[in-house]
């Protein structure tokens, strides 16, 4: 069966709908009717948003078309503020694992895409998926999201497969112990199977959720070319039982601020389809440049870092218990920023080409040809050592995952801030093991400094005692220890 012939009826029960859950006409008629909303305006929905409670559309516009300096900086100040209600200071650290750059798919700003002669395809076999897993466990990487292109060559066995093997892999120091996968739509049936083999988070990001410009960049005749199969993803994944998932967009692809709207769009059609289960992260990287990809280079709905830092704080105060993902394409001094206003989630030591880490481990090269440019390239013990010298604590943690707090279980908690009480202890014992097995000297002493100080924060409460014996256990050798 041709593979994009496999999922035609399926797409066909969506062209039935007489509409989906965006709207492009009103969410810009909302944005438009707060074109210069007034400083009252804005206070008014910064009071709700310190409820900790998501906020709606026009709300989310107001802030979005806030252009009073001194209403941009109260934004930036709560959304830090929630989001350390919510999941305290701790930072966590992922690693992105590619799979396959094979893609059926002619994307026009991608440079997996189909038609781009300068990509060399290669899917990576199973030892040399082993082989990428023990450079990034030595590197002290827990977490990882595995990337494929959507092709006959990766459907959902071989996923299944790979994420088999990426667990399986064990170390002096270690393993892999959250499996996240960033791959094309699958239906119900698939995403079952995934769900047996143990993913931590599916992603699947809409791109844009403006319906002509979805059109503009996804050819017909391509399994992408189907904006409702893909927008509807998410409902196949929480039916599958796969309850733990992420969105998000590629901003630069059209404008801004409607792409914000059609991320809490998403996220309202998810809580109030999935008894208030919406998306467990949200990503939300830049577009830029990509191997022969002329459209990657000068976009014209491109963002600046002024509305770039913006965008941030409004999505935090819009769903502030959502954690919120800020990648590796943006520079160091950008990820340092916006740190401050919300995000909770960065992937460091990242290598984005097919087999990228046995080449740098080999000839500390990066790869020659990549879907899109990273502009932090710096190693993960760098960037733990910046994250310790802000004071705030990295984390490796997988604790909520794999005890089942997940979908509504963890909405439930994270809605009500009690989710940094299971975060920063659990963050404590990872960054401990860091410490103990991987780090530097240099940041071994700023990582004993941040642990001290999160330590004093549990004095007098009953778990400080667990968090000491824990401790004690990990220098004495013990692994993986988490409430």
């Amino acid at each position: 069966m041709n593979f994009l012939e496999k999922y035609k009826k399926d797409f066909a029960e969506y062209d039935k709908l007489d509409h989906d859950f965006i709207d492009d006409d009103k969410i810009w008629s909302q944005l438009n009717k707060w074109e210069n909303p007034s400083k009252e305006d804005v206070r008014r929905v910064l009071k709700k948003a310190e409820q900790c409670i998501r906020l709606e559309p026009e709300e989310t516009a107001i802030l979005l078309q806030n252009k009073d300096t001194g209403m941009t900086f109260e934004m930036f100040e709560l959304a830090r503020q929630l989001k350390e209600e919510v999941y305290g200071d701790r930072i966590v650290f992922f690693a992105p694992l590619y799979i396959s750059d094979e893609c059926a798919n002619n994307c026009v700003y991608c440079g997996f895409r189909s038609s781009n002669a300068s990509m060399h395809r290669k899917t990576l076999s199973m030892e040399e998926i082993e082989q990428e897993v023990r450079i990034m466990i030595e590197e002290g990487q827990k977490r990882t999201v595995l990337v494929y292109g959507e092709s006959p060559a990766t459907q959902v066995d071989f996923m299944c497969d790979t994420v088999k093997k990426v667990y399986s892999v064990k170390t002096e120091h270690g393993e892999i112990r959250r499996a996240n996968i960033n791959c094309a739509p699958l239906t119900v049936d698939e995403l079952r199977k995934l769900k047996e083999v143990g993913i931590g988070t599916f992603q699947v990001f809409q791109e844009t959720y403006h319906h002509e410009t979805y059109q503009k960049m996804h050819p017909k005749g391509t399994l992408k070319g189907h904006y409702r199969w893909r927008l509807y993803c998410m409902d196949r994944a929480q039916q599958a039982g796969v309850d733990d998932n992420g969105i998000g967009v590629l901003f630069g692809l059209y404008d801004w601020r409607f792409e914000v709207m059609g991320l809490l769009y998403h996220t309202i059609h998810l809580e109030e389809t999935f008894n208030g289960v919406g998306p467990h992260t949200i990503s939300f990287p830049r577009i830029t440049p990509a191997t022969g990809t002329p459209f990657s280079i000068n976009p014209k709905y491109a963002v600046s870092d002024d509305d770039f830092k913006k965008l941030v704080a409004a999505l935090r105060l819009s769903v502030p218990y959502t954690g919120l993902i800020c990648t590796a394409r943006e520079p160091d001094q950008v990820r340092r920023e916006i740190l401050k206003f919300g995000v909770s989630q960065i992937d460091a030591g990242t290598r984005i080409g097919v087999g990228a880490y046995a080449k740098s481990a080999k000839a500390n090269e990066l790869p020659e040809t990549e879907q899109f440019t990273i502009n932090d390239s710096r190693s993960l013990d760098s960037v733990i050592g910046e994250i310790c010298d802000m004071g705030r604590i990295p984390s490796f943690c997988t604790a909520c995952y794999r005890a089942g707090r997940t979908g509504e279980q963890f909405m439930k908690v994270a809605k009500s801030k009690f989710v940094h009480n299971y975060c920063i202890p659990n963050a404590i014992f990872t960054l401990k093991e860091y410490l103990l097995d991987y780090a530097t000297p240099e940041t071994k002493v700023k990582g004993e400094q941040v642990l001290k100080h999160h330590m004093e924060q549990f004095k007098g409460e009953p778990v400080y005692q667990t968090i000491l014996e824990n401790l004690i256990k990990l220098e004495s050798g013990e692994r993986d220890l988490r409430l």
